[in-house]
């Protein structure tokens, strides 16, 4: 795989004077292929491929074929006799010039990954295998599980396993926000138009309502957990940063009551074991590494309540069995034990109850997006979202809408609406799922404790080393740099390993030196969180106060408009008045009806379509007026220019 892919991610930037649609993204790529390969007939087929042989981007030919029909109406290509033709000279783009400027910055960050990978784990790899490891990284954040997204990623598909090589992006993205804040930015560039691209799979993305109101986002027990920090902050902090989100665009947060009871065994279990040797899971690792005691997790499970109305997520009663609206349980459960695989059989019946609540709640209605889909359940498990997805395509009221979608799922859609308003979602995104990439898999956590098990039986490691690997939270970390999480890679060398640079770490520990240098390097991340936090809050107050005023301007204006028509109405029907000001009401009544009823006819113009015009143009004048006043470039600060 070749840099265009990466390049052309980087091309794609959020701007405050975007035009109508996400659709208006692709349109510079398409003129470009058409102003280079000028092709004797136009068809989506063609351009299709003309944009992933240009610019290694996979788009869905319906798409390419919306895009088609825009320039058609704009006289730049013409149909005749079934197809499409150039018809005149095509517009000049800018996009030779800014691709350029792109790609010097992937190959700086391309090249700087090829140095990590051999100094840090002497993992050698050349300018093309980079290249495919980071877009195997990126097509991890994909949209799946919803029939309008033709595909789940831009970048084209890739051959094999790639297992490893997502595994050493994630230690690279975490070396570059910790180490290297700005090259960091640019990484998250890419990251950015790669959430951007995900708009170009679902051509009706135009048709969509810019808020969630009247939408319920139920969310399971993993996201319960995750919200509460239990598995760490960078994983706290992408759910948070969703739930303002969602919050933001109207939609209300919840959880079934079945799923507050499913996490306060979740946290009295881990409290069993969190002291236990044998104990192990996200949350007691965690635990351990914050010195969260048994008591700790007991209160936490006794204040659940509290907590979670902190989050602003209700608690819901779970909604009764209802022979009308039920799912087939025996055959959701097949379809959910090929897919996931549960150490607790009451997990998964929780998950049932979960899905059979959702069905139950949507009253057999069939929804053609999330946006009127009523209630959907949210979830950090791919594997739980991908089996209510297949089992859903057997029921017309779920073909459309999943009754689960992943988090990063939702969180992608809903940046969609409104990017400038949840500027730090890609890069908490990012992070989350790096830390999470860099946890072992129970498949490799089993094979090794087998294994150490055997070499103490051996004698070959003491009991007091036993201990150690079972227990230490550095283990996990160690283990993960040894082996990139491949179970193949775990030999008695690497456990050996593994126990030594333990013993030197602790060690290590004990020096002055390495104290205060570790004690500076978590003053500079700190200061680092400080200014990214101060630029979110500063970003976002902005966005915010500027969606709420031209929201409710639109409004205003379109109750004027609606007065003045019912006026005209009034006047159309022989009504007459000698009030003067009722008078001129109605005459300007008749206008606004004869002009709406010409822009209808020639441009297909309703109220709703003119009200969102004007809350996007009030939207985009107070944020020009806001960074003016500012003395800021709201594009500038928010792409890390």
């Amino acid at each position: 795989m070749t840099n265009e892919t990466l390049t052309s991610l980087a091309l794609l930037k959020v701007n405050i004077d975007q035009e109508k649609d996400y659709l208006d993204y692709l349109r510079p790529f398409v003129l470009q292929v058409l102003v280079e390969e000028k092709p004797d007939i136009v068809t989506d087929q063609t351009v299709t491929a003309l944009i992933r042989e240009h610019f290694g981007l996979v788009i869905p030919q319906r798409t390419v074929q919306v895009v088609l029909q825009r320039l058609a109406k704009q006289r730049l290509i013409k149909k005749t006799e079934g197809v499409y033709r150039i018809s005149g000279n095509l517009p000049e783009s800018d996009i030779v010039k800014r691709r350029q400027e792109a790609e010097r910055h992937i190959n700086a960050v391309v090249n700087d990954f090829i140095e990590f990978s051999i100094t840090s784990y002497n993992s050698p790899q050349s300018f093309e295998s980079a290249i495919t490891s980071i877009c195997a990284f990126l097509s991890e954040f994909d949209v799946t599980c919803l029939r309008a997204y033709l595909r789940g990623t831009v970048i084209p598909p890739l051959d094999g396993s790639h297992e490893v090589e997502i595994v050493l992006v994630s230690k690279y993205i975490i070396h570059l926000q910790q180490s290297h804040p700005e090259r960091f930015e640019s990484f998250l560039r890419v990251v950015q138009g790669h959430m951007l691209a995900n708009a170009l799979l679902c051509p009706d993305l135009q048709h969509a309502t810019k808020t969630y109101d009247g939408v319920v986002f139920y969310f399971d027990t993993l996201l319960l957990v995750r919200a509460l920090g239990l598995e760490g902050s960078a994983k706290q902090d992408a759910t948070i940063e969703l739930i303002r989100l969602l919050s933001s665009l109207g939609g209300e947060m919840a959880t079934f009551d079945h799923s507050r009871q499913e996490l306060d065994g979740v946290l009295r279990g881990a409290a069993s074991k969190v002291d236990a040797q044998d104990g192990r899971g996200a949350i007691i690792a965690e635990a351990r590494r914050r010195n969260t005691t048994k008591s700790d997790l007991l209160l936490l499970a006794g204040r659940i309540d509290e907590e979670l109305d902190q989050l602003d997520i209700q608690i819901r009663r779970t909604p009764r069995y209802a022979t009308t609206f039920q799912i087939d349980e025996t055959s959701f459960a097949q379809t959910l034990d090929d897919e996931v695989s549960y150490f607790n059989e009451r997990a998964r019946d929780y998950d049932i109850n979960s899905v059979r609540s959702i069905y139950e709640l949507r009253k057999g209605k069939w929804s053609p997006s999330i946006e009127k889909s009523r209630a959907i359940l949210v979830t950090s498990n791919a594997a739980f979202a991908r089996a209510a997805w297949q089992y859903g395509q057997k029921h017309e009221i779920s073909r459309d809408v999943s009754s689960v979608i992943t988090d990063f799922s939702l969180a992608n859609m809903a940046w969609l609406k409104a990017p400038m308003g949840a500027p730090m979602l890609p890069k908490v995104e990012i992070l989350a799922y790096s830390y999470a990439a860099l946890q072992p898999s129970n498949g490799l956590l089993n094979k090794f404790l087998a294994e150490i098990d055997k070499l103490e039986n051996a004698k070959t490691i003491s009991p007091r080393d036993h201990q150690l690997l079972r227990s230490d939270i550095r283990v996990n970390s160690e283990l993960m740099n040894l082996t990139m999480g491949d179970e193949a890679a775990l030999t008695e060398e690497t456990i050996t390993e593994t126990l030594e640079r333990i013993k030197n770490e602790i060690r290590g520990e004990e020096s002055t030196k390495t104290v205060e240098e570790i004690r500076a390097h978590d003053q500079t991340k700190a200061s680092l969180d400080e200014l990214y936090e101060k630029n979110r809050k500063m970003l976002q107050t902005i966005y915010w106060r500027c969606y709420v005023r031209a929201k409710w301007s639109a409004s205003v204006v379109s109750v004027i408009i609606c007065v003045l028509l019912l006026c005209g109405v009034v006047g159309g029907l022989g009504v007459s008045t000698n009030d003067s000001v009722l008078g001129w009401s109605i005459a300007v009544g008749n206008i606004v009806l004869l002009i709406l009823a010409f822009g209808n006819l020639v441009f297909g113009s309703t109220v709703l379509k003119i009200h969102d015009r004007i809350r996007h143009l009030l939207l985009t004048w107070s944020l020009k007026r806001e960074a003016k006043v500012m003395e800021i470039d709201i594009n500038d600060v928010y792409n890390g220019s």
